[in-house]
């Protein structure tokens, strides 16, 4: 069993207030399970500077499928990257627009330099980079 560990935390008072209200609107039953969580997501931010640690992430992408020449183009990009790609799924959200969701695991700077080619690439309408960890660093 992990040991846990107490400590204290001496904050202003509008400010516990704030972050009881945001604790409330996130769904915190209480402090220490939401400040676990901001630690963790800081450590998480932390393993995404260092180029070389061993990452996932989630890339979504969303088009015009009638773009001459860019799902090609962005499933080529695909193609360059296969050693990062776990997975991708095709959505069609409607008759002209669809969602391309790429799952990658790998190195963050690797995984980066992949999301930003595909991401900039003329005529994506929206696309986000979803950072996160693997959890093997993460207590």
């Amino acid at each position: 069993m992990e040991k846990t560990i107490r400590f204290s935390v001496s904050l202003e008072i509008e400010l516990s207030r704030k972050f009881d209200r945001w604790m409330k609107k996130n769904g915190y039953d209480n402090r220490s399970e939401a400040i676990r969580d901001l630690i963790r997501d800081k450590l998480v931010e932390e393993e995404w500077k260092d180029d070389q640690a061993e990452v996932v992430a989630i890339l979504a992408l969303v088009y015009d499928h009638e773009s001459r020449e860019l799902p090609q183009v962005l499933t080529d990009i695909q193609h360059e990257h296969y050693e990062l790609i776990l997975s991708s799924t095709h959505v069609h959200l409607d008759r002209q627009n669809c969602l391309e969701s790429i799952i990658m695991k790998g190195k963050a700077g690797v995984i980066k330099k992949a999301a930003s080619e595909l991401l900039t690439q003329r005529r994506v309408k929206h696309g986000r980079l979803l950072m996160t960890t693997t959890g093997q660093q993460i207590p």
